[in-house]
């Protein structure tokens, strides 16, 4: 991805879910930036008193593995990371662009602030939904039965008649011949 094209849907995919916060990754940042991940980490050692730990943390490594899995990263053997990473929240991603300050980091911060509030609107969305459809659901509680009933009276309604099939023609009624065949009589 180039930095100075990332747009926020494509930064919206760099981001995880972990310990409960959306973070992004040190190397993902550092792309977005446009530094290495060396030179990102260097910065944040050197301001180290601008990211608390609700700014950014260090995973754990079954949580690493576990991101390794879902994001598909190499293995240490295989040229991969030889260090647990950073993950940055939100408030840490716009911190990094001012402890690194380039011109590349000041844009970029602002798809990576537009990233993250598209998130908060989604999840904002689905868990006011989810909010109204249990309300409804507890109004409606008492009357399940009510509602089917309604509900079969409208498809009947809706069904179209059965029209009285009337036969056309002669109906003939006699008992049916009788015929000889070579085995015996049918």
């Amino acid at each position: 991805m180039n930095p100075a094209r990332a747009t926020a849907g494509q930064v919206e995919g760099l981001i995880f879910l972990v310990r409960g916060r959306r973070v992004m990754l040190d190397a993902d940042l550092a792309q977005i930036y446009g530094v290495t991940t060396t030179r990102l980490n260097q910065q944040v050692k050197r301001n180290r008193q601008r990211f608390p730990a609700d700014f950014m943390f260090r995973l754990t490594l079954s949580e690493w593995q576990t991101l390794m899995l879902q994001i598909a990263t190499s293995n240490a053997p295989r040229g991969g990371r030889r260090t647990l990473p950073y993950v940055f929240t939100e408030h840490g991603a716009v911190m990094l662009a001012s402890v690194l300050n380039t011109s590349i980091a000041v844009r970029a911060s602002i798809r990576v602030v537009r990233a993250f509030l598209r998130l908060r609107t989604v999840l904002s969305t689905s868990q006011e939904l989810a909010r109204k459809l249990a309300a409804l659901e507890q109004r409606l509680a008492g009357h399940d039965v009510a509602i089917r009933n309604l509900f079969d009276a409208i498809r009947q309604l809706m069904a179209p008649p059965q029209p009285k099939v009337q036969k056309i023609g002669f109906l003939v009624k006699e008992a049916s011949a009788r015929y000889r065949t070579a085995r015996g009589t049918l």
